[in-house]
């Protein structure tokens, strides 16, 4: 039986993602700083996690060990949206967001190279339609609103949340209940967005009602809800299913960037979004597809062929 609330939870999740261009570039038009916008969005998405947790009668309790991780990966979260915001200056917001939604393919290639894990012909597959995606777009020209500076940014904020998912399902607070993670990893980022702002003297007051309006905004919609709503669809549908549905990150963006926005949007970018998403659709689904080859191959041999397992070693 269909379990719908998981797939609206796992919809949910990518469409208030890819929503994130829509507060963030008027923020930027208001004359409002990287690190500002930043330290706002983390500390307000912190209080009304820390909010979730107090009314959920969650505990907040960490062991200094798991305090010590949970810095080092919000430096990996720090990275990633810091890259991300950047490249909103480079490059029209869609294909940012698009770029940096490689992150799976980073995922799966990290666990290849570093934790010797199986390759396969659907991994393989999928990291060359990434990288034939991201060529597409680095080819649309002026036309597109590409730079290659834009372009290294979104890659980078890609890998780094890359690295970070991977870090997470390999420290000592992987078994760390979601909120409460996703609390500790929102308060460290901001702590360390609002240090480097005063080291560098970018901290800003926000400028007018509708950036206090458009703060809140980003920090409840595509940052708290998005999170939330993350859990939910994974605990009904599973992780599989909630990435699948994930591909709605781009193209919400994509759509927020034309028609809110008026970025253009050609041939090749169609082309280079959609062999993106291809791409990532693969590397999420690749296991049950590697299943199905197999159970296919095996019914091959033995039910057309005659062929007993026992007789020829399937693998």
């Amino acid at each position: 039986m269909l379990n719908w609330k998981g797939f609206i939870c796992g919809i949910v999740t990518s469409a208030t993602f890819g929503l994130i261009p829509l507060f963030t570039l008027p923020l930027m038009a208001a004359g409002m700083n990287v690190p500002s916008v930043l330290s706002y969005r983390f500390f307000i998405s912190m209080l009304m996690m820390g909010a979730f947790l107090f009314v959920m009668r969650r505990s907040f309790r960490v062991t200094r060990r798991e305090a010590a991780a949970l810095a080092g990966l919000s430096l990996l979260y720090t990275g990633s949206a810091v890259f991300l915001f950047w490249s909103y200056h480079y490059l029209a917001s869609g294909i940012a967001t698009t770029m940096m939604f490689l992150y799976p393919v980073f995922v799966a290639l990290i666990m290849i190279v570093f934790f010797k894990e199986k390759n396969s012909f659907w991994t393989m597959s999928a990291i060359v339609l990434a990288v034939s995606g991201v060529a597409m777009l680095s080819w649309n020209g002026e036309a597109g609103g590409v730079s290659f500076t834009g372009i290294l940014l979104a890659v980078l904020s890609g890998l780094s949340y890359g690295i970070y998912i991977v870090s997470v399902n390999k420290s000592c607070v992987r078994d760390m209940a979601s909120a409460k993670l996703t609390f500790y990893v929102f308060l460290f980022t901001g702590l360390f967005m609002l240090a480097g702002a005063y080291a560098m003297g970018d901290l800003q007051r926000i400028p007018t009602w509708r950036c206090d309006l458009n703060l809140t905004l980003l920090a409840l919609i595509p940052t708290v809800v998005s999170n939330l709503t993350l859990v939910a669809a994974i605990k009904s549908i599973g992780s599989t299913f909630s990435a699948v549905l994930g591909a709605m990150e781009p193209v919400t963006a994509m759509t927020v960037g034309v028609w809110v926005f008026g970025e253009p949007f050609t041939r090749m970018t169609a082309w280079g979004v959609a062999l993106i998403i291809l791409a990532v659709t693969l590397v999420v689904l690749a296991p049950a597809l590697e299943k199905g080859y197999r159970l296919g191959k095996l019914f091959y041999i033995t039910k057309v062929k005659g062929i007993h397992p026992d007789i020829m070693p399937y693998h």
